[in-house]
């Protein structure tokens, strides 16, 4: 039986690209069927900790079909260390914050979400921007996304019993 994966995406208020971000695995892990995959989100700020998130990420989301209404922001606690395979991170600041507060042995494994899913580039804050940056946004983290769910397959197809770690 594989593992399961457990996924943490951090932005820094959680409230704009975490959310989508979390909202397009979720929708693009259910398309394929990577039940085993659990995806949650926090920020590493905590200006926004119970509210939903941001109404132009919810607006972007569910033009997409996907809807992140019932998320609320959270922030990252020490006990995702321990709870989570990856974090990942939207850019460069934010991988910086989470491995100040990471103990050494998970460092390895907070990283850009970017990257980690085989695309290039940070994840741009579009919390001061317009529509348009919320779509941008959309389009990253969910192509991200998308790569995210064809990394863990071929982790899943060729290393079923290591469904955790590096690849």
């Amino acid at each position: 039986m594989v593992e399961p994966q457990r996924l943490l995406v951090v932005c820094l208020g959680n409230i704009c690209r975490s959310p989508m971000a979390e909202g397009a695995l979720r929708a693009r892990l259910e398309q394929a069927g990577l039940r085993q995959v659990e995806v949650d989100s926090a920020g590493t700020g905590d200006w926004h900790v119970g509210l939903p998130p941001d109404s132009r990420a919810i607006a972007t989301a569910r033009r997409h079909g996907v809807d992140i209404a019932g998320l609320r922001a959270r922030q990252l606690s020490k006990r995702d260390f321990d709870e989570f395979d990856w974090l990942l991170c939207a850019d460069h600041a934010n991988l910086r914050d989470v491995q100040s507060l990471a103990p050494r042995a998970s460092r390895g494994r907070s990283v850009l979400f970017m990257e980690w899913a085989g695309l290039a580039g940070p994840v741009p804050d579009p919390y001061t921007g317009n529509e348009s940056h919320f779509e941008q946004v959309w389009a990253q983290v969910d192509a991200a996304a998308q790569a995210a769910v064809a990394r863990l397959l071929g982790r899943l197809t060729h290393n079923p019993g290591q469904a955790t770690g590096d690849t």
